[in-house]
């Protein structure tokens, strides 16, 4: 029955990137389809991206209301495009090759959540409580130093830098697309792989190990794919935090099983299906062009309030 959701929901995002596609096509046809098939892999990327990181980082963390950007990914993001902005000035930032700068980004965050991982998990790899608790410090300290250095910038530097601070869904330059459509796809078929084992670690650190699966190891691959899903995603068009808990809260409702190979999936197609629809709507429907994020984060924060009422009340 899991499997056949998913079927709906493959048939789903078939249909509204069809609308997507096609809706008011006008000519010259052939390169506006060019146009707005980047956008459309681009939201896809990230929708899948990030609906799968938060599977993933909930399944390890052995909670439901969490996502990755706890641990300060978007905060780090920020404070880079704001030192950059700092360093090099608007046009300067303008001036460095795209591929470059969204190859340094994604290097950067991959290396700070890999040496956050790397230290605090290096004796005890079962001692999450302490990384996420870490890594949210860590993103008030990087907030703090972004806000601090933002104060020192020119209003129209400041205008850059606040661009940068909430996810973009236009143009996506086609290098730098490709090169994330093969880091997701690698990482999420390694995540699909892993499937079987994220379904015993889901038990429990106590109880994965009794049943002879290596849960240190895997916490340990497991947190380095999330850094790649969660860090070329940011990359490509900025943090957006609550997508990830969106999707992942209704693959579970939807599918209704704990099985990886139908969770990672369907919280993949559902992140990329609130993305494409939003966009669609927004932009097409509506005419608004930078309205999606914002909505997407109101709906998520909605839903994070929502579930921790839940819990208290239980």
């Amino acid at each position: 029955m899991a499997d056949r959701r998913n079927l709906w929901l493959w048939l789903a995002l078939g249909l509204v990137s069809a609308g997507f596609l096609a809706w008011q096509l006008r000519a010259p046809q052939d390169v506006i389809l060019v146009l707005r098939g980047q956008k459309l892999l681009a939201l896809i990327c990230v929708g899948a991206a990030t609906g799968a990181a938060t599977v993933l980082f909930q399944t390890i963390a052995m909670n439901r209301l969490l996502t990755p950007g706890i641990v300060g990914f978007d905060a780090l993001f920020v404070l880079m495009q704001t030192l950059l902005v700092a360093a090099l000035g608007g046009v300067g930032l303008a001036q460095i090759p795209g591929t470059i700068r969204f190859g340094l980004e994604a290097a950067v965050l991959v290396g700070a959540a890999s040496a956050l991982f790397g230290i605090l998990l290096r004796r005890d790899a079962g001692d999450i409580t302490r990384m996420i608790l870490t890594g949210v410090i860590l993103g008030v300290l990087l907030r703090g130093l972004a806000s601090m250095v933002q104060r020192l910038l020119d209003p129209s530097e400041f205008a850059v830098v606040q661009q940068a601070m909430f996810a973009s869904f236009g143009r996506v330059p086609a290098d730098q697309l490709t090169a994330a459509i093969l880091c997701l796809g690698g990482a999420l078929f390694v995540a699909l792989r892993m499937a079987p084992a994220l379904d015993v670690a889901g038990l429990g650190r106590g109880a994965a190990r009794g049943l002879g699966l290596d849960h240190d190891r895997l916490v340990r691959v497991t947190l380095m794919l999330i850094a790649v899903l969660v860090a070329v995603s940011t990359a490509l068009v900025g943090p957006i935090s609550f997508l990830g808990l969106l999707a992942a809260s209704l693959a579970r409702q939807i599918t209704d099983t704990h099985r990886h190979a139908v969770l990672i999936p369907a919280a993949a197609l559902i992140g990329a299906l609130i993305l494409v629809a939003g966009q669609f709507i927004f932009e097409r429907l509506l005419g608004q062009q930078s309205a999606l994020a914002v909505v997407v984060e109101f709906l998520g924060g909605l839903l994070f309030l929502a579930l921790v009422l839940r819990k208290v009340r239980a």
